[in-house]
C-alpha cells in the first residue's frame, strides 16, 4: 500500500533570484516616511517609487529598461505639498498613475512614454474630499476610471477620475483608522481592516457592511486582508504574544477560520501580494529580508507553505508586477521590486522547467488592460469579470493613451441664490479702451507661452528620438 508523503504541486519548487547588478535601479533616495504602504508600484512599462523630496512630496517614474545608476537630476513627479504616502498604476492604462498624500489630496497623472526634461508638476485631475491625510488608493479592477481612496479621517471615497467627481462616500462604517482596503476579483465588494480590530466586507454601492469579524488576530498591531480567487479572505496579523500570524476565512462563516497559522516573532507588518492565476500569496514584511510564499488550495491545511526567498538586506518597500509584465519564456511567475535605502532590486520568481515551450498550466488567461465596464455602468449595479488575455505570445504594452477628464459645469445647475453681488476689488471707473488694451496684452502673452510650449515639446520629442537612436 503506497502512501503519498509529499504533496503534489507544480509550484513546490518555485525559487527566487535577484537580477544582476547592472539590471538594478541605483541611487534612488527612497522615502523615509513612516507608513505601511509598499512605496513602489510597477506595470509592464514603468516602475514608480516614492522618494525623499524637500518642500513637498514626490515620486520618481522610470521606464523598466532604464536600469543602472539613476541621474540625480532625473525628473520627478511633484505636485503634492506634503509627503506622498501611496501610489497605484491604473490597470487599464499603463501611462496613468494615482498618488495619495499627507496634504489630503489624491492626484492622477499622465506619464509620457519618453523621459521628460523637467519635473511633472501638473496632474490631469486633483481629487479633494478628505479632511486628513490620504494613505490608501486602489483602482477598480474592471470598471474604467473608478478610483478608491481612504484617509485618516476614517472615510472611504470612490471617485470617477474621468469627470473628477465623487461617486460614493462611505463615511459611517469605520470608527477608527483604516489599515487597508482591497477589491474582490470583479470589484463588487471591498474588504477593509481597521484599528477597531474589525475586518469588514462592504458592498460599496449599497453602502452597507455585508459581513464583519471582530479580532481575526488577537494582537493589537495592524491587520491586512485581501480577497482570494474563490471569494475567501486571507489575513495577516499578530497573536497576543506578538507572533505574526496568517489566516484564511470564509465570509459566509466568519466565526471559525478555515486556516490559522503562526509564523515568527517580528514587528514588521506582513504585506500580502496575491497572484489569482496561481493562487499563491507572497508575504513581505517591512524591515524583513525575506519573502515567504504560500499556495492556497481546497485541501487541508488549505494554506501550504512553499518556500522562503532570503537575502541580507532588509526591504523598505516592495512592488509587484502584474502577470502581463512577466517573461513567459523563462517560466517567470512573479517579479518583485525590492526597495533598499538607495536602490531598487528586481527579484524574479521562477518555476524550473526543462522545456522552452509555452507552459499552459503556469499561464492561464489573465486580466488584460481593457476595462469590462464604464464607471456609470458599475455605479448603476452592473458587475463584470475582468476581460482576459492570453500570454502565449507574450504581452506587448499598448502605446500611450491619453486620460481625458470631462468636468461637468456645476454653474449650469446651481444658479446663484439671491441678488448678484460683485466681489471684485477693481475700480468700476476703469475706461473701456484701457480694459481692452489689457485684454489684448494678456491674449498676446498667452499666444507666446503656447508657442514656446509647442517648441519645447518638439525639442523634447527630437531629443527623445536622438537618444533612442544612439542607445
Amino acid at each position: 500500500m503506497s502512501r503519498r508523503v509529499v504533496r503534489q504541486s507544480k509550484f513546490r519548487h518555485v525559487f527566487g533570484q535577484p537580477v544582476k547588478a547592472d539590471q538594478m535601479y541605483e541611487d534612488i533616495r527612497v522615502s523615509k516616511v513612516t507608513c505601511d504602504s509598499s512605496f513602489c508600484a510597477v506595470n509592464p512599462k514603468f516602475v514608480a517609487i516614492i522618494v525623499e523630496s524637500g518642500g513637498g512630496g514626490a515620486f520618481i517614474v522610470l521606464p523598466l529598461a532604464k536600469t543602472g545608476r539613476v541621474d540625480k537630476n532625473h525628473p520627478l513627479v511633484t505636485g503634492h505639498t506634503a509627503p506622498v504616502l501611496d501610489i497605484d498604476w491604473c490597470p487599464h492604462n499603463d501611462n496613468v498613475i494615482a498618488s495619495a498624500s499627507e496634504d489630503t489630496t489624491v492626484m492622477v497623472w499622465q506619464i509620457p512614454d519618453y523621459v521628460p526634461m523637467r519635473n511633472i508638476t501638473e496632474p490631469v485631475v486633483t481629487l479633494e474630499g478628505h479632511s486628513k491625510r490620504v494613505s490608501i488608493i486602489s483602482w477598480h479592477p474592471t470598471a474604467r476610471n473608478v478610483l478608491l481612496s481612504a484617509g485618516c479621517d476614517n472615510l472611504v471615497i470612490l471617485w470617477n477620475v474621468g469627470t473628477g467627481e465623487m461617486l460614493l462616500a462611505l463615511d459611517d462604517m469605520h470608527t477608527d483608522l483604516i489599515y487597508n482596503v482591497g477589491w474582490n476579483r470583479n470589484g463588487s465588494l471591498l474588504v477593509t481592516t481597521c484599528k477597531d480590530k474589525k475586518v469588514r466586507i462592504i458592498d460599496p454601492r449599497k453602502q452597507q457592511v455585508v459581513a464583519e469579524r471582530f479580532a481575526p488576530h488577537e494582537g493589537l498591531r495592524p491587520v491586512r486582508a485581501i480577497f482570494t480567487r474563490e471569494g475567501h479572505i486571507f489575513t495577516t496579523g499578530f497573536t497576543r504574544m506578538s507572533q505574526r500570524e496568517l489566516g484564511l476565512w470564509d465570509p459566509n462563516n466568519f466565526e471559525e477560520p478555515i486556516a490559522l497559522q503562526e509564523m515568527d516573532t517580528s514587528n514588521g507588518v506582513l504585506l500580502p501580494f496575491y497572484d489569482a492565476d496561481s493562487n499563491i500569496v507572497y508575504l513581505c514584511g517591512k524591515g524583513d529580508s525575506s519573502i515567504r510564499y504560500f499556495e492556497i488550495t481546497d485541501e487541508a491545511p488549505y494554506v501550504h507553505y512553499l518556500n522562503t526567498y532570503s537575502s541580507k538586506e532588509p526591504q523598505r518597500g516592495m512592488g509587484f508586477m502584474p502577470k502581463r509584465g512577466l517573461d513567459v519564456s523563462k517560466c517567470e511567475i512573479a517579479r518583485f521590486f525590492k526597495l533598499h535605502e538607495r536602490k531598487c532590486e528586481p527579484i524574479v520568481m521562477t518555476v524550473p522547467r526543462k522545456s522552452d515551450l509555452f507552459q499552459d498550466d503556469l499561464y492561464p488567461d489573465t486580466p488584460g488592460p481593457e476595462p469590462a465596464l464604464e464607471a456609470d455602468e458599475w455605479l448603476s449595479g452592473k458587475d463584470a469579470e475582468p476581460i482576459l488575455i492570453s500570454l502565449r505570445d507574450g504581452y506587448v504594452p499598448i502605446k500611450n493613451r491619453e486620460l481625458k477628464v470631462v468636468k461637468k459645469n456645476i454653474l449650469d445647475n446651481k444658479p446663484p441664490p439671491g441678488p448678484r453681488r460683485s466681489h471684485s476689488g477693481c475700480d468700476p471707473n476703469v475706461s473701456q479702451p484701457a480694459l481692452q488694451e489689457v485684454l489684448e496684452e494678456i491674449r498676446a502673452l498667452k499666444e507666446t507661452v503656447q508657442a514656446h510650449e509647442k517648441r519645447i515639446s518638439d525639442l523634447e520629442n527630437k531629443l527623445c528620438q536622438f537618444t533612442n537612436g544612439t542607445d
